[in-house]
């Protein structure tokens, strides 16, 4: 008599968390230490060393944001088709890493330079990360992708910070009190940071494992292929999408974040160092407020973020003093703690398993395509009035989402 098959064992977990969420999260650490050096002062690049405009600027944060959207889109739905989502993760995370050294010579190529390298980083960033977020929803429970996704946006943050403080290491030991971004200082970001890079590939690559799924295109008895019919999307993530596009439109770039701390006289230094303390506010806020929304569910919590963050845009258009402009970086590391990795838990409480790949990637992507309107918006409202009205309309649009996301949008049952 033959035996029933044994059911899989589950993987060990590591701290917790399932080992994809695990090494997703230190792919995603390594990744933000490399892209927090090479990318993070490219207003100041741009504005100290290639004398470019705010809108000019402007235009390159939401161009590279649009790209990476698009991608995201496409991507998400090739991953649910193909139920391959590691290939693609690894072949985003690979193409980001190659095209990262080339911002060592963009002061040659002018703004058209910093454009060009930015545009393949963020086709590689959204070639990864609707694949990457479904990889990471597909190795969780329902009742704990709160915690998980707030892991995984911990690790991404402390990342950040890693790489900020190495950034403010090279400021300290080669400008000190400088306010402007000097080239030589740019360039050594660049070498150091590149390094980190390659071994977010390595980990990728070796340690994260992906079980197998039919694609949407299964095989019939007869050999055929047959696409079987596909949930609709539920009205409440369309509606959650709607929110996010009203969102987005007054989130503008945080280039002009950065520009407003140097605007305030603040050294070189300072400001490197107050991304720092925005990212270790999100590190440690994301992980206690994922498990949070797992207990009371996500909507008010994204809606308490947009809150806050209406609260500190408004703070960025009235701030007159250096310690303000300190204060409120902190505050809005709060906002990208309590909404980012809630919001990615949302999306997948919202939508059926299937068509998780899809869903990020319109998630993503609506994102992504507003950032470009909004980051235009916003550095014409800088050059054209001044530096205040971009927040005053980014402060009005997020009070809006925060109204629409508690009047229009339901929680749906853990699946």
């Amino acid at each position: 008599m033959t035996q029933p098959a044994a059911p899989d064992k589950p993987p060990r977990r590591i701290f917790g968390f399932h080992p994809n969420v695990f090494f997703l999260g230190v792919v995603s650490f390594l990744t933000d230490v490399s892209s927090e050096m090479i990318f993070t002062l490219i207003p100041l690049f741009m504005a100290n060393v290639l004398g470019a405009k705010t809108t000019l600027i402007g235009f390159v944060g939401g161009l590279s944001e649009s790209t990476d959207a698009i991608f995201r889109i496409v991507s998400g739905r090739i991953s649910d088709r193909l139920g391959k989502r590691k290939f693609l993760a690894t072949l985003g995370y690979g193409l980001s890493t190659v095209v990262k050294p080339l911002m060592y010579v963009a002061n040659v190529w002018g703004w058209g330079g910093v454009a060009g390298v930015r545009f393949g980083d963020r086709i590689g960033k959204g070639l990864r990360s609707s694949s990457r977020d479904a990889l990471l929803a597909d190795s969780m429970l329902p009742y704990e992708r709160g915690k998980g996704f707030g892991f995984h946006r911990a690790m991404d943050t402390s990342g950040a910070v890693l790489g900020l403080l190495l950034a403010a290491l090279i400021v300290f030991l080669m400008q000190r009190n400088v306010t402007t971004l000097e080239l030589p200082t740019f360039k050594m970001m660049v070498i150091v940071g590149s390094i980190p890079a390659v071994l977010a590939v390595i980990v990728l690559v070796a340690l994260v494992r992906e079980k197998k799924r039919e694609s949407v295109a299964a095989t019939t008895a007869g050999g055929a292929q047959a696409i079987p019919l596909k949930k609709p999307f539920d009205l409440r993530f369309k509606l959650f999408l709607a929110v996010i596009a009203i969102f987005t439109l007054g989130n503008s770039s945080d280039f002009f974040l950065i520009l407003r701390a140097q605007d305030s006289s603040a050294p070189l230094l300072q400001v490197v160092l107050m991304l720092v303390a925005l990212n270790l506010v999100y590190a440690l806020v994301s992980i206690p407020v994922g498990v949070l929304s797992d207990k009371i569910g996500r909507r008010r919590v994204i809606a308490a973020g947009w809150f806050i963050y209406a609260a500190v845009y408004l703070g960025f258009a009235l701030a007159t003093h250096v310690w303000q402009i300190w204060t409120l970086f902190i505050a809005y590391g709060l906002y990208y703690g309590i909404v980012e990795g809630v919001a990615r838990a949302f999306v997948a409480d919202l939508v059926p398993a299937e068509r998780r790949g899809t869903a990020y990637g319109l998630y993503q992507g609506i994102i992504g395509l507003t950032l470009l309107p909004a980051s235009l918006i916003g550095g014409w409202l800088w050059d054209r009035y001044n530096p205040a009205a971009t927040f005053y309309f980014g402060a009005a649009l997020a009070f809006i989402a925060m109204v629409g996301i508690v009047l229009l949008v339901r929680e749906r049952a853990h699946d």
